[in-house]
């Protein structure tokens, strides 16, 4: 009889989930507190208690080749960055294709899950949920993944800002900013500097009359257009990459990185740069923000010192007055109230949790959280792996490693993540996305065979290490192997061309010059057969250097 498999939450980790227990032959249940499934991604006008909620304009910052799921492509013709509405059409053809909602009990609010008496022995769990209609049962599961993910409940720091209580105009979290309409002709401040802050001000600046972004640092900007106009993160997550920044002094990786994100403008001078390092932050990724401070609807501050009616003093003693709206764009919480607070204790965002998916405190692993991540890279891949991973655990297939292990893990990665990311709530489950994905796979036997296919199959082990890190790499051999992998690799950049081709172009008249005949010829080998490359190096010191990463990327 095939394990009952309890999956908390319909969203991209929880499709992830239930395809993944299917895959193993387990037996999944689902419970979706709302109507349909996409979790964060659903839009909705009045958004659900305790959960976060997007606003309508909203497009995702992570492209479509890097995000998908690693045995189904997102379609040819969808734009690279996709607006909210297209990620929930291609989750419904997820869904659709593997047969998923079958499994899902939607309107369901899992209420209590408890280990049963006899959890020492079985390890299994009681679950209690409550329907749409009031209705509440209990049952039994052999093992619970809980996909609900960080974006739980609106961090709205009321203590941090005197006088809001009397404040004469309106405020409210990001959560429930939905579209500008409404703020036609008014003077709004926006607190926050994430992605959901830089987003908000350069949309409310092209109806209100002034936006004031605050901010208590300051951010590095990235754009989601790279070099040429590629995808900036399908330059920036490829192995070679990952390999030089093992190689080289972090001082250097940041004093690049920061070269390279000022010459695009000069964040000093547009009052964004901050104390830290570049890679000291999650990146803020915004195309615009720059434009609307050069021609002014969006104007640069610094933290927020107090309220007085209705105008804003700010830290440096600058003082805004009639402002009509305030945008508290200061994050999110996450707890898991329906587990005892033994079983997954968290305290300002942090929490103990083996590779950040397993509690290290319970006699069996029947237990997994999936896609509590914040990483430098798309969230939906890794919730996948993660879930592959956890049902193999499931099944007996993995195991783990004794708690000293185990907690020796969890230590070594918070001691690296307090030396490397200043302290915010924000920076307390980051990961890199190759080297994350890379120690997962490990633990499913999943790695991309690259020393093998570099004899056997050299173009597609070319692609590997110089490409983009799309997820297909994933599913070349080992558990789940499928069958396009090798074709969506060597195809994923025609994918990424195949929404721009709405005209067609016509060649330069002038005569080319033998020059210019080599110079295509260049740029064609390096085309072929690695793509664009952010760091720019010689074949020859590549492959000499490949052997001295560090095992945590899988080159051979």
């Amino acid at each position: 009889m095939a394990k009952r498999v309890a999956v908390i939450g319909g969203g991209t980790s929880g499709l992830a989930c239930i395809k993944c227990c299917l895959d193993e032959g387990l037996e999944p249940v689902c419970f979706e507190t709302s109507d349909d499934i996409g979790g964060l991604w659903s839009f909705k006008e009045n958004p659900d208690p305790d959960r976060a909620s997007i606003y309508h304009s909203l497009i995702i910052n992570t492209s479509k080749e890097m995000m998908c799921f690693s045995d189904f492509p997102i379609p040819a013709h969808f734009p690279n960055y996709m607006h909210n509405s297209l990620i929930m059409d291609y989750f419904h053809m997820y869904a659709d294709h593997f047969q998923l909602k079958r499994h899902i009990c939607f309107q369901t609010k899992v209420l209590h899950v408890t280990p049963r008496p006899d959890f020492p022995h079985s390890g299994q769990w009681d679950v209690e949920t409550e329907s749409k209609d009031g209705r509440r049962e209990k049952q039994v599961f052999d093992a619970v993944m809980v996909c609900t993910g960080h974006h739980c409940h609106p961090n709205l720091p009321l203590q941090d800002f005197p006088g809001i209580d009397s404040f004469k105009g309106k405020f409210f979290h990001s959560r429930d900013y939905k579209n500008p309409e409404e703020w036609r002709g008014k003077r709004v401040v926006v607190i926050g500097i994430g992605n959901s802050g830089g987003d908000i001000a350069v949309e409310l600046s092209r109806m209100a009359k002034q936006v004031y972004l605050s901010t208590r640092r300051g951010s590095w900007i990235l754009n989601r257009v790279g070099d040429k106009g590629v995808p900036i993160d399908m330059l920036f997550n490829n192995r070679m990459n990952v390999c030089l920044s093992q190689l080289l002094p972090v001082g250097f990786i940041n004093h690049f990185g920061e070269k390279q994100l000022n010459k695009r403008f000069n964040h000093k001078l547009y009052g964004l740069q901050p104390a830290h390092r570049v890679f000291s932050q999650h990146p803020t990724i915004n195309d615009d923000l720059p434009n609307r401070i050069l021609s002014g609807p969006v104007s640069v501050k610094p933290n927020v010192k107090e309220f007085r009616g209705s105008s804003v003093v700010f830290e440096d003693g600058t003082v805004e007055d009639d402002i009509d709206l305030v945008v508290c764009a200061t994050g999110y919480t996450f707890s898991f109230p329906f587990l005892p607070s033994h079983v997954i204790p968290v305290s300002k965002n942090k929490v103990s949790l083996y590779k950040y998916v397993y509690p290290t405190g319970l006699e069996h692993t029947t237990l997994a959280v999936i896609g509590l991540i914040q990483p430098l890279g798309a969230i939906m891949p890794i919730s996948e792996m993660q879930a592959r991973w956890a049902t193999r655990v499931f099944k007996g297939l993995c195991k783990l490693p004794p708690m000293s292990a185990m907690m020796k893990d969890i230590n070594a990665k918070e001691e690296a993540m307090a030396k490397r990311y200043v302290a915010a709530q924000r920076h307390t489950i980051q990961v890199d996305y190759i080297p994350y994905m890379d120690e997962l796979a490990k633990q499913v036997g999943v790695c991309p065979p690259i020393l093998k296919l570099l004899l056997t199959d050299p173009r597609l082990a070319l692609n590997i290490i110089f490409g983009p890190c799309t997820p297909y790499q994933f599913r070349l051999h080992g558990p789940g192997q499928w069958d396009g992998a090798r074709q969506a690799i060597l195809t994923q950049w025609d994918r990424v061309t195949e929404p721009l081709k709405t005209r067609c172009t016509p060649e330069p008249q002038s005569q080319r010059s033998s020059h210019s005949l080599i110079v295509d010829f260049h740029d064609c080998f390096l085309t072929h057969f690695s793509r664009p490359l952010h760091f720019k190096v010689h074949y020859k010191s590549c492959f000499n250097n490949l052997v001295s990463c560090s095992t945590e990327v899988c080159l051979f």
